[in-house]
């Protein structure tokens, strides 16, 4: 039986035609993983939002959404975003089909609130629904999976890629999650570190030598392990063995995670 593995898409080298077509030449070499890809896009809705003069704002990693945010959030994440991923994969033989947290209940969530202070249209999961997934899977198609998400009214919220990407793994049961980013790693002040548990990444945020946007991600990197999920990854693409090389720790890049 095949497992499952996670990827999160991120950072600089997805943003070019030959990202995606060395993405994809490693996902051929995969033969005893069933594969699900959820995406951000950051810098796509901070540019949409500036186009339409609205200003980006942020509370420990997580977007601020006004209602009227929302609704450019959506498009560039649901339909620009996700539609290109799909094409270029697509263009690159592999089988995939996009969707979203919305998709027949995948993702639902709640207003999130962030030490007592609300984050506007920000969903914090509640549950997930992991069958269209399971459907996808069983029919040899990649679910690339916009982490837009609705509540138990069918409001849209924007939800954190990272955070759905954890939800995710642990409600498909993955063996890996990994997250592509810009950083070869977590870094403990000018440090790259390895390897972490859950208890030493805790101490690090502490102490202040986790901060910023990476809380964000260190709190979805708890939740997927202590969620059952075996191993959490944080590194940054590098060529077409990345993947390969990431699962069997063959590398000198990137940040290894573990409950204990």
């Amino acid at each position: 039986m095949k497992s499952t593995l996670l990827l999160k898409l991120g950072g600089r080298a997805f943003e070019s035609s030959d990202g995606y077509a060395s993405l994809a030449r490693s996902i051929k070499k995969l033969s005893n993983h069933s594969l699900i890809i959820v995406h951000g896009g950051g810098a796509d809705i901070s540019q949409a939002l500036r186009d339409a003069h609205r200003q980006p704002q942020f509370i420990d990693g997580y977007r601020v959404t006004s209602k009227e945010d929302m609704a450019i959030v959506e498009r560039v994440l649901s339909t620009e975003v996700n539609q290109r991923i799909v094409d270029q994969l697509q263009q690159n033989g592999l089988a995939c089909r996009g969707l979203s947290g919305r998709t027949q209940g995948l993702l639902r969530v709640r207003p999130m609130l962030r030490n007592g202070q609300s984050l506007g249209y920000v969903g914090e999961i509640e549950s997930v629904f992991p069958e269209p997934l399971v459907t996808l899977l069983d029919e040899g198609v990649i679910p690339v999976v916009s982490p837009i998400s609705a509540d138990e009214n069918g409001n849209s919220y924007n939800v954190n890629a990272d955070s759905a990407a954890a939800a995710l793994a642990v409600g498909m049961g993955s063996s890996d999650l990994i997250y592509f980013t810009d950083v070869p790693g977590v870094r403990a002040g000018d440090r790259l570190v390895s390897s972490l548990t859950i208890g030493e990444a805790q101490n690090l945020i502490a102490t202040g030598q986790i901060r910023d946007g990476m809380i964000a991600k260190m709190e979805s990197v708890f939740r997927a392990l202590d969620g059952g999920v075996s191993r959490v990854h944080i590194t940054c693409w590098q060529d077409d063995q990345t993947l390969v090389n990431t699962l069997n720790h063959k590398t000198t890049h990137g940040t290894l995670l573990y409950k204990q």
